[in-house]
């Protein structure tokens, strides 16, 4: 989702949890490279997954896009795997942009 600064950040989080299933989400990570202001993330307890987020904007090229990847505990602890579950959770979300700098690239 577009985000061009810290307040639209905020509103679309707290639009994102007012729908009860991601509030009671274990983990909303989330990042955004600022074009004004540079990264921002919050890594909701899933230490580190906001850094992996924004390493994969950053080298897309990929400016305000907000990208939340959320986790409900199902039982498992999923270890160093989290990582990639969120760098697949990012990968599907850039696949699916028609402008994504990456696509038009390669």
């Amino acid at each position: 989702m577009s985000a061009k600064d810290r307040a639209a950040v905020d509103a679309a989080l707290k639009d994102l949890k007012r729908d009860k299933s991601y509030a009671k989400a274990t983990h909303n990570t989330w990042a955004v490279v600022l074009s004004e202001g540079g990264p921002l993330k919050g890594d909701d307890g899933e230490a580190g997954a906001g850094m992996v987020i924004i390493r994969m904007l950053e080298r897309e090229g990929l400016f305000d896009h907000l990208i939340v990847v959320t986790r409900w505990y199902g039982g498992k602890h999923l270890g160093g795997d989290r990582f990639r579950h969120v760098q697949t959770c990012v990968r599907a979300y850039l696949d699916q942009l028609p402008d994504c700098p990456a696509q038009a690239i390669g």
